[in-house]
């Protein structure tokens, strides 16, 4: 036991010295992990192990990271960097992670993310970028990364988000949007759309609760009735009622409208939706159903009455014929007499 503990302590000081894990960290040599979690970090260590794979930078105070910062670790699979201070991710920071699976961005001040910053990353599976100060996401956000199936932006300053960026993550299956001032009027109902058609392919959305119009404020984009967007230029355009219907959440849509998100939310008017229609009454709902069934009750009733007066009928008449016949035969009887009761008269008489 001391043997292979003593062998092990060894293996990870050899791994140490030959491979130049930082000082401040700690490097395991099995899982080619480096723990450089919680030092007081202010930049990305130079001295990583050119075999690393599992990077933990998270806890420490890095506010800026380049594309050499990790050059040293072209195998990286997964990159932790959340709790620190990056407020910006500069296009090429992660051009030599070709191999990088999972990226962890959450609880920094990112506010802006430039266009081609995860260009390079073509095998990334899950990226979370919530609890960041971001506004806006780039319409190449999704290019090159086709393969990711979990993007987390919860807890950011997005209000609204282009469908045609969405789109192009096409083995999505878990997407975040909670705790986000999400505008809810008339160029939302593109996202509308598209989101609804994410939830009915089986996929995971947690929710998008509206801060804007005032009618909509505090309610779940994705349980607002398309009725009350009828009033929007983009329905009556884009939008036939008939292939509205067709996109609820009990129903398919094919996620293809003819929308192009900021573009058109630029050049649209601000549109206030319709108010939301009255509810139907529900004392004349019910009076209606009592009064239906009363009168089905009714009807029914004198279909049975009919059914057994019918019956009643047939069988008095059949008894009627019945006795009538008998006495038809005793009175044809009594008239002809039978030939007993012939043989004594004759008898006598002779």
């Amino acid at each position: 036991m001391k043997g292979g503990l003593l062998l092990a302590s060894c293996l990870m000081l050899l791994f140490q010295v030959s491979s130049g894990c930082p000082e401040i960290c700690t490097c395991q040599p099995s899982s080619r992990t480096v723990d450089c979690s919680y030092r007081g970090l202010l930049e990305v260590p130079s001295n990583l192990p050119s075999q690393t794979q599992i990077l933990q930078l998270q806890g420490n105070q890095i506010r800026m990271i380049n594309y050499t910062s990790f050059v040293n670790v072209p195998g990286l699979r997964i990159l932790d960097l959340s709790n620190n201070s990056i407020s910006r991710v500069p296009p090429f920071s992660f051009h030599y992670l070709r191999s990088l699976q999972v990226l962890n961005l959450t609880s920094n001040v990112i506010h802006y993310l430039e266009g081609q910053v995860f260009t390079p990353l073509l095998a990334l599976k899950e990226l979370d970028l919530s609890f960041n100060n971001i506004g806006t996401l780039p319409e190449s956000l999704g290019n090159n990364t086709r393969n990711l199936t979990f993007l987390g932006l919860k807890n950011n300053h997005l209000q609204a988000v282009d469908r045609m960026v969405l789109e192009t993550f096409t083995n999505l299956k878990v997407l975040l949007l909670k705790s986000n001032p999400w505008q809810c009027s008339c160029p939302v109902l593109a996202l509308k759309l598209w989101l609804e058609n994410f939830l009915y392919k089986g996929n995971i959305i947690d929710e998008l609760i509206c801060t804007s119009p005032e009618n909509h404020k505090g309610n779940n984009l994705l349980k607002i009735p398309f009725e009350l967007y009828k009033s929007c230029p983009l329905f009556t355009t884009s939008f036939p009622m008939a292939s509205i219907h067709q996109h609820g959440p009990e129903h398919r849509n094919n996620g293809r409208h003819g929308y192009h998100g900021d573009h058109m939310e630029g050049s649209l008017p601000e549109c206030e939706p319709k108010p939301k229609p009255r509810p139907a009454n529900l004392r004349h709902a019910i009076a209606t159903v009592v009064i239906t069934g009363v009168i089905c009750g009714i009807v029914c009733l004198m279909m049975l009455a009919a059914a057994i007066y019918g019956c009643a009928y047939a069988a008095i008449m059949a008894k009627y014929h019945k006795e009538l016949k008998e006495v038809e035969r005793i009175t044809s009887a009594t008239e002809n007499g039978s030939p007993e009761e012939k043989e004594p008269l004759d008898g006598s008489l002779a």
